[in-house]
C-alpha cells in the first residue's frame, strides 16, 4: 500500500510525493470535498491543484465522483487508467459521502491492496484515510449537504491508517485553532491520533511509514501519537518504522 496523506503546503505538492509514484503517471484529481462552494471557488480550488501536481511531472485530471454516484462498476473501469488517487483539501464529511455513493471507497481498498497505485490526499484527503471521521465536525460541518447528496452522515472513514489524523496543527492557517479541540477530542477519549502541521505529510510505502517534513532534511519516524513526543520525534529524525 502507498499513501501519502498531508496538511496543507503553501509551497505546492513536493518532488518527494512524484518519488512514491510508479510507471503510470497519471492522476485522478477529486475536488468533490469542494462540491459545497460555488463553481467558481471549486474550479479555482481545482486548477491550482492541478498545477502544482503539474509541476512534479504528473498527469492530472479531474475525477468527478458525482457522475459516478450509484455507477460503480463505471468507475471501476474508468480508475483504471491512473497511478494516483488524489484527494483535494475541503469538507471531508462531503468527500466522504461522494466516496461512498460512488463506490470509490470499496475500489480504493482493493486497487492498494492488489496494484501499486498511490492515494493521496490533503487535509480532507488525509483526514477521510483514518478509521472514524467522529471529532472532525469540530472543524468540518458534517450537515453540509450539496447538491445531489443525501442527508445522512457518513461517519466512518476509509481505514486505510488506523489512527485518527489532525491537519494544520499549530500552522498558519484558518482552522489551526478548531484543530486544536479536535486534538483534545482525541486525547480525551484516548484514542490513537497524529498531528500534521502543514508542510508535513505521512508516507507509506508498503510495511514502512514516515513523517515527511518539509522544513527537516530527513524522514521521521512515527513512534508516536502524542503531539509533544511528536516534536520531539521532529528534532532526532530515524528512518522510520516497519509497520508490520
Amino acid at each position: 500500500m502507498k499513501l501519502y496523506l498531508a496538511s496543507h503546503n503553501p509551497d505546492g505538492v513536493p518532488l518527494n510525493f512524484s518519488a512514491l509514484v510508479g510507471s503510470n503517471r497519471r492522476v485522478a484529481v477529486i475536488a468533490n470535498a469542494r462540491d459545497g462552494t460555488t463553481e467558481k471557488q471549486r474550479g479555482e480550488a481545482l486548477a491550482r491543484e492541478i498545477d502544482q501536481l503539474s509541476a512534479i511531472g504528473l498527469v492530472c485530471e479531474e475525477l468527478d465522483l458525482r457522475r459516478y454516484f450509484d455507477r460503480t462498476k463505471s468507475l471501476d473501469d474508468e480508475i483504471q487508467r491512473f497511478g494516483v488517487i488524489w484527494a483535494m483539501s475541503g469538507n471531508a464529511f462531503v468527500l466522504r459521502r461522494a466516496m461512498r455513493y460512488s463506490g470509490l471507497d470499496v475500489i480504493l481498498a482493493a486497487l492498494l491492496r492488489e496494484t501499486e497505485i498511490v492515494y493521496g490526499g490533503c487535509s480532507a484527503g488525509a483526514v477521510v484515510a483514518g478509521p472514524t471521521l467522529h471529532g472532525i465536525d469540530l472543524v468540518d460541518n458534517p450537515y453540509e449537504v450539496p447538491s445531489k447528496y443525501k442527508t445522512p452522515v457518513i461517519w466512518t472513514g476509509l481505514g486505510l491508517v488506523p489512527y485518527r489524523i489532525a491537519p494544520h496543527f499549530r500552522s498558519r492557517n484558518s482552522q489551526t485553532f478548531a484543530i486544536e479541540r479536535v486534538v483534545d477530542y482525541f486525547a480525551m477519549h484516548k484514542v490513537e491520533y497524529r498531528t500534521l502541521s502543514d508542510g508535513q505529510a505521512i508516507v507509506v510505502d508498503g510495511d514502512v511509514e514516515h513523517l515527511r517534513d518539509l522544513r527537516a532534511p530527513e524522514l521521521i519516524s512515527l513512534a508516536s501519537h502524542h503531539p509533544m513526543e511528536w516534536s520531539m520525534a521532529q528534532m532526532a529524525p530515524d528512518t522510520g518504522i516497519d509497520r508490520r
